[in-house]
């Protein structure tokens, strides 16, 4: 396997769990060898292979897996055994949690929380930036 980033040693915790900032190797979609990337406990939160990747101040940790051509970035988090793939998008101060996945080409950004065994796919955008207050899913 051609890996395309490494954790470095630079390490914040959140939630209790030590994760570490991550760093490209190879060029690769829009990121560039040496580009700083976000968060992850482990090499088993995002995949190596596509797109895929955390950047930004986002977190990915726990058995969560970013994978595919999807993007976690901003201040998202994404924790307990979420899946984000295909061409998702996570961003703004998203936390996605519990046992969900989103794939295809969702897009969920702002203060929005998403939790239980939901399932999001397909051209969907979910936000929640009009005002303070959470969108709760």
């Amino acid at each position: 396997m051609n890996k395309k980033y490494e954790l470095t040693k630079t390490s914040r915790k959140i939630r209790g769990v030590t994760c570490f900032q991550i760093c490209v190797l190879r060029n690769f979609g829009q990121f560039e060898k040496g580009d700083l990337g976000g968060w992850i406990e482990s090499e088993n939160n995002l995949s190596h292979e596509g797109n895929a990747f955390v950047f930004g101040d986002a977190f990915v940790f726990n058995d969560a897996r970013v994978f595919g051509d999807a993007w976690v970035y901003g201040n998202a988090q994404v924790f307990d055994k979420a899946q984000v793939s295909d061409g998702a998008h996570i961003s703004g101060n998203a936390h996605i949690y519990g046992n969900v996945h989103i794939f295809g080409d969702a897009w969920i950004s702002g203060n929005v929380r998403i939790t239980g065994k939901a399932q999001i796919t397909g051209d969907i955008w979910i936000s929640n930036d009009i005002s303070e207050n959470e969108a709760i899913i």
